[in-house]
């Protein structure tokens, strides 16, 4: 869970240990056209519509939550990003702790049906609109299709503005390994993208593991990444 900035009397921390670097609105790849726009809005803008982002795995969804929140801080505004499957059964508790200007709240699923989080959720709701504050809500469905016990729940969420991401294609798993390998400052052989893509799956979480774990070998080993590189760092396991 993210804590709001100086909360307590702690320093605040400087921004890329808050938030991954490499993941900010402007690096995310593959965007419904206007999508990167209204999640800005939101980041910046106090009063302007909520959003509901909705995904399956491996969409981006919570690269664009960190994102929001990078950009609410860098422009002075209290941010919090919570994962709601950490707070299952607790929910009430870890949301009575926000004091931000901005919440992401990723992954609405894992809460779904339980009737106590929901109840907290709703209230919470309630609490961030009275407050003129800005609330994104990142779900791997559309709130009519998650098992919400809580009618109320359901229309506050369907009250939002709606965002669907989809599964990037294969060139679109290309330009974000290509992207990422370049922030990286790693030079990923097309040849070697290639081969991933072919050999390790097509899971972009699994994909940005292994590209991490690429980049630390290479460096160990001051070797090019190259198809003959990938197979024996696999192969060792």
């Amino acid at each position: 869970m993210s804590v709001p900035p100086n909360a307590g009397g702690t320093p605040q921390l400087p921004l890329a240990l808050r938030y991954p670097p490499e993941q900010r609105l402007e690096s995310y790849i593959g965007a419904p056209e206007g999508a990167l726009g209204q999640l800005r809005g939101l980041a910046l803008n106090p009063g302007v519509d909520w959003i509901y982002l909705e995904g399956p795995a491996g969409s981006g969804k919570t690269h664009l939550g960190l994102g929001v929140c990078a950009e609410a801080d860098g422009a002075g505004r209290r941010a919090a990003y919570l994962p709601l499957r950490a707070a299952r059964g607790r929910l009430r508790e870890a949301l009575e702790a926000q004091e931000a200007d901005v919440v992401a709240l990723d992954g609405l699923e894992a809460i779904a049906g339980d009737r106590d989080d929901e109840v907290a959720l709703f209230d919470f709701h309630n609490r961030m609109r009275a407050a003129g504050a800005s609330v994104l809500y990142l779900a791997t469905a559309a709130p009519q299709a998650l098992p919400l016990v809580l009618p109320d729940l359901r229309s506050r969420l369907g009250q939002c503005t709606r965002i669907a991401l989809h599964p990037l294609d294969d060139e679109g798993r290309r330009a974000v390994l290509r992207d990422r390998a370049r922030r990286r400052g790693l030079v990923l052989e097309e040849a070697a993208i290639d081969w991933l893509l072919t050999r390790t799956g097509r899971d972009m979480g699994r994909l940005l593991g292994l590209l991490e774990r690429i980049d630390r070998a290479s460096l160990a080993a001051q070797r090019r990444v190259t198809v003959p590189f990938l197979r024996g760092l696999l192969d060792a396991g």
